[in-house]
């Protein structure tokens, strides 16, 4: 085989201590959280309460811990055939298997939990977490890069990516290159996020709407790079659940943003 190829991960293991495996995918988790909580707090700091901002900092662990939870739990549900043969599974995300729209819907009902405990708008604070999602989003994708998962079709173009064997789907055991779907949404999570930094000012005159800005314009990259995906388990209809939940998040939030010009 030749080196030709542009992507192509060195391995899911960044490093071992005593024999105890260290996963790119965690650490860079990690990171995507941490920089994910200081955009969160700025925004809140900047844009809202600044009096109010260290309860960014009171939630974010508790947001992180029910959001990893949530998005682990929605991906063993929508993967029900494979963890239920294989229950100690579940407790393995070191090697990846969380989903973005398990991460909202839990994200959202700890938000609104929140608010009103701390007596806080849950507008507001979904604004700020959503906009940082974005980023975090971003940096994350690349934890299934050094996984060679969440990979697209065949193809032959120059960004191609390159998956071993042993993680290929086996209607493609004789395909090498295939598209790097993970760089796709990459790209387009960090373009939300610029655009909602952007136009974060005049958005927040109206908490809301940069998060329902957010729901829509990630479902709309969620539906585009599902259409590359050759990993897509659970399908209704023969569409992706993803692109359906997706659909769904669109006409929702849609409605949502498009009354609020009317209130």
């Amino acid at each position: 085989m030749q080196n030709d190829f542009l992507f192509q991960s060195p391995g899911d293991i960044a490093f071992s201590i005593m024999g105890f495996p260290v996963y790119f995918y965690g650490l860079i988790m990690a990171f995507a959280i941490f920089v994910g909580f200081l955009v969160a707090y700025n925004l809140y700091k900047s844009f809202y309460e600044p009096q109010n901002a260290k309860y960014v900092t009171e939630i974010s662990p508790y947001l992180i811990i029910t959001g990893v939870l949530g998005a682990r739990l929605y991906y063993c549900v929508v993967n029900f055939s494979y963890y239920v043969s294989n229950p100690f599974e579940i407790l393995n995300i070191r090697q990846g298997g969380l989903s973005v729209h398990g991460m909202i819907i839990f994200g959202l009902l700890s938000l609104y939990w929140f608010s009103k405990k701390y007596d806080l708008s849950f507008k507001k604070l979904a604004d700020v977490f959503f906009c940082a999602s974005a980023l975090a989003q971003s940096i994350g994708r690349w934890g299934n890069f050094f996984n060679s998962e969440a990979f697209g079709y065949p193809t032959n173009l120059p960004w191609k990516l390159y998956i071993p064997i042993s993680r290929r789907p086996l209607e493609y055991l004789n395909d090498e290159f295939f598209h790097p779907t993970f760089l796709y949404e990459s790209i387009l999570d960090l373009t939300i996020f610029i655009v909602l930094i952007l136009n974060f000012k005049n958005l927040s005159k109206t908490p809301g709407k940069v998060a329902l800005l957010y729901l829509i314009l990630y479902s709309v990259v969620r539906i585009f790079v599902e259409s590359f995906r050759v990993d897509s388990i659970l399908n209704l209809g023969g569409i992706p659940v993803a692109q359906v939940i997706s659909a769904i998040i669109i006409i929702i939030s849609s409605c949502l943003f498009f009354k609020s010009y009317k209130s």
